[in-house]
Order: structure tokens, then sequence, then C-alpha cells
């Protein structure tokens, strides 16, 4: 049977970028069990407030909240459970050098199909602080009234 092919999005944290200045991504496989999956497909999908740890040698996403599957009945696991990722032992290691680093965190980004699985896209993020958000809103309010400027122009 043929997979579907290319890149379907399916749920994306906002407020990592508003939160955080995204310094590297990554791409990571996610190990899902079947309900998991169908539940995500539909779209019951959060990403908002997870993060990541590195314990082991192996990463896991936390706070990632996927709804119980509605037909899913006693098969369906915990929403809020650890999800393990799925990446090379080496970009394991370099991601955990990273987050030694002082203010350094990895936040999943957002969560979407390629070729038929669920990858996850991982930011390796520093936080922002207050007035690096303010400058922020001011740079995206000036954008906003330029762009409605011009739009008023022509």
């Amino acid at each position: 049977m043929a997979r579907a092919s290319g890149i379907k999005q399916i749920a994306q944290n906002r407020k990592a970028f508003h939160d955080y200045f995204v310094l590297d991504r990554y791409e990571a496989g996610i190990e899902l069990f079947g309900t998991e999956v169908k539940s995500i497909r539909a779209g019951t999908v959060n990403l908002k407030d997870s993060f990541c740890t590195i314990k082991g040698g192996e990463i896991f996403a936390r706070g990632v909240h996927v709804s119980p599957y509605e037909k899913g009945n006693i098969f369906n696991r915990d929403p809020m459970r650890p999800k393990r990722l799925l990446m090379h032992k080496q970009e394991i290691r370099r991601l955990n050098a990273r987050v030694m680093q002082d203010g350094i965190a990895l936040v999943p980004l957002s969560l979407y199909f390629k070729d038929g699985r669920v990858k996850l896209e991982l930011g390796v993020c520093k936080g922002k602080k207050l007035h690096d958000k303010r400058d922020a809103e001011a740079e995206r309010a000036a954008k906003r009234d330029m762009d409605r400027a011009i739009k008023e122009r022509y």
C-alpha cells in the first residue's frame, strides 16, 4: 500500500516563539501507540507548555497532550505520558551538551506528518527576557502598521 507523501502540519507551539529565541531546529520521530496516532490524525493534540528532557541517553517530550481517542476504550493511554523521541545517539549527545549551558532549553515547536509518519520539530531555545518580548511586540506592531499603510495606498 502506498504511503502519502509530503508534509501535513498537525499542531504548532506558538507560545514557544513568544517565550524563547529559537537558536536551532531538529526533527525527531516520536514513539506513539495506535490510538494516539488516530487521535493525532483527528488533530486533538496540544503542545502548549511542553518541553523535552534528556535522561539516560534518551530524549523525552513532556507536557505534550494527546487527547484520548474516542473509540479507543481500554487501549487509550494517559494523555500526558512522557513520549520518547527517536533521534540518533550522536544528536542526543550534542543536544545534551547544549542543554547543559545556562538558559538553553529543548522545546517542541511543531508536530506534523512527513510521508505518513508523525514527526516532532524540536527547537534549541534560549529564554526571552521581558524587554525582549516588548521589543518583538513593537516590531510586529510597526510591521503591521507599515503593511496597513501600503495596502491603503494601493
